[in-house]
């Protein structure tokens, strides 16, 4: 009763529901380390993170941040291309194109697999906010 979260203390955010919401806490959390992104962010209102103005920042994070996005990325996309397999394993059709697929996955540019750009942020951002209209 009452009581406040001791400094440091990392709180638990509920499950979003999404079927990437790993890959948008890993996201989000990565950018949390770039101190010049953390207070755009904080300052920032819903209607500029929606708008895409946020992701125009993504420029400005630091080597070791962006390095970690792209890791981050490259292994949302494995993860993605290991269910579209699973599905096509279990369907048995064949003649399935994989590029097909991978764009029904609007969280992410599959365009460009080895880097975090800043449309990835923006398209993660977008995939947000349509979910929760």
């Amino acid at each position: 009763k009452g009581e406040g979260h001791v400094e440091g203390e990392k709180v638990e955010n509920p499950d979003t529901g999404l079927y990437y919401d790993e890959y948008l806490r890993q996201v989000i959390d990565v950018l949390e380390t770039d101190k010049h992104f953390r207070e755009k962010l904080q300052t920032a209102d819903i209607e500029e993170i929606k708008s895409g103005k946020l992701s125009r920042e993504l420029d400005l994070v630091s080597h070791h941040v962006r390095t970690r996005l792209d890791e981050l990325k490259r292994q949302e996309l494995a993860r993605l291309r290991m269910l579209i397999k699973a599905k096509m394993d279990s369907v048995q059709d064949t003649g399935i194109d994989h590029q097909a697929l991978l764009k029904q996955f609007e969280h992410l540019n599959h365009q460009n697999p080895d880097t975090f750009e800043p449309k990835d942020l923006d398209m993660l951002i977008k995939a947000v906010s349509a979910r929760y209209k």
